[in-house]
């Protein structure tokens, strides 16, 4: 028989042991991300092993994988997704969540029996989040394709969205009908991501099984990854008279202030890091074309001004995305592009070219057109093109390589600032 005493010991020593695991529990670190097509991510897994080819994402690519070749899991990472069914705007949302894997970026036709087909910066985020944290990780997401700051994101501080000379021109919103549209659509996705984050912190378990309650949970960051749709919104942002030194686009730079001040403070979250992916499609504005950096320069430049602002001085960071993008692909993607519009040129019988007296036939055009398509490129280009490149220009191409990359650097940016 056990005595007293030793009892007594083993009693103290299970207690000891308890409060040291108690204490050796951290706070589950959880991440938001959120944005619009770019942050939903449109690289599809077909073009995932390119990575492989480039040694500064080929270690990102081994941690993608299993050493037989199948896509793992992230250990201890977790993601939950909202964005509209089958990726559509004009669908109900629906959450995809589990532990962190690849089929977690854009859900466009996606078959929910299956896993997802397309990644974007989530999955190399949640790598690099669980490599440098070594601890269980939840990353929360949101994102939608098309979308704006100026309108569908709003956030509350910015009041509500006030139509513009151009509006008011185009009579965009002259009916109660439309009205009534515009006020519903303002702030919708930054009222549906507030409530998504909020859904799912009210029970983590049902997302990570492994949380435990009493560890608790810290909101170590938000990336945000948006910016397609205020760029080429000429009605919101008009450009300015030549020789101003205004920014055209400054009124991004004051609503992505208050998006800031209004999630920390609708999350209780007020010294939450905060990372902006200044949008760099096209790549480097001194590669880009006159016309191109009128508009790129200054809308840069809008996105990452908040971070100058002295309120914001050392928790909240730009990512500039341009070095990222794939001049190689680009290169390929232009002359894609000249294909097309040699098409639509024979198509509409162009006096300057060669069906200018429409006499080719459907059967001619495509005759014409697979024989140009075989001068214009190389079998390299389209072997690259083939394994390195799943969409458009406005997405990246579709670069598993280039939305990984991004998905690091975001990762860094907020990693860094916890130091």
């Amino acid at each position: 028989m056990f005595s007293s005493r030793f009892f007594a010991f083993c009693v103290v020593a299970v207690s000891l042991i308890s409060t040291v695991d108690a204490a050796d529990k951290k706070p589950l670190k959880v991440f938001i991300l959120a944005g619009q097509s770019n942050m939903e991510g449109h690289a599809h897994v077909r073009v995932i092993d390119y990575m492989g080819e480039d040694p500064t994402t080929a270690p990102l690519l081994k941690k993608m994988k299993n050493a037989d070749g199948s896509y793992r899991k992230i250990p201890h990472t977790y993601i939950s997704y909202l964005t509209g069914e089958q990726g559509r705007l004009n669908r109900p949302n629906r959450e995809v969540f589990g532990q962190l894997e690849i089929g977690y970026g854009n859900q466009g036709g996606r078959d929910y029996d299956k896993p997802g087909e397309k990644i974007g910066p989530e999955l190399a985020f949640g790598i690099t989040a669980q490599e440098k944290l070594d601890q269980p990780i939840l990353i929360i997401k949101t994102a939608w394709g098309g979308q704006s700051l100026h309108t569908d994101y709003r956030s509350p501080s910015s009041g509500p969205y006030v139509p513009t000379e151009e509006d008011i021109k185009r009579g965009r919103f002259d009916t109660p009908e439309k009205k009534q549209e515009l006020e519903e659509k303002t702030g919708k996705r930054y009222r549906q991501m507030i409530e998504h984050v909020k859904f799912v912190l009210s029970d983590i378990q049902r997302v990570v099984p492994e949380y435990d309650p009493e560890q608790g949970y810290e909101l170590a960051g938000f990336a945000w990854f948006q910016g397609f749709n205020d760029m080429v919104g000429r009605n919101v942002y008009p450009p300015l008279p030549e020789g101003s030194d205004q920014n055209q686009y400054a009124k991004y730079s004051e609503w992505m202030a208050n998006f800031i001040r209004d999630v920390r403070q609708d999350l209780d979250a007020p010294q939450m890091p905060f990372v902006i992916g200044v949008m760099g499609v096209g790549g480097e504005i001194e590669k880009m074309e006159p016309r191109q950096q009128r508009t790129h320069i200054p809308f840069r430049a809008a996105m990452a001004a908040p971070a100058s602002m002295p309120e914001f001085k050392g928790n909240v960071f730009a990512v500039q995305t341009a070095p990222f993008w794939d001049e190689e692909l680009a290169k390929i993607d232009q002359k894609r592009g000249d294909l097309r519009q040699k098409a639509y040129l024979l198509r509409t019988e162009n006096k300057n070219h060669e069906n200018a007296d429409g006499k080719m036939s459907k059967e001619d055009q495509q005759k014409f057109l697979k024989e140009y398509e075989q001068k214009l490129f190389t079998q390299d280009e389209l072997d690259l093109e083939a394994r390195a490149k799943s969409n458009a220009g406005y997405h990246y191409l579709g670069s598993a390589k280039t939305y990984s990359l991004i998905g690091q650097a975001l990762a860094n940016a907020l990693l860094e600032s916890g130091k």
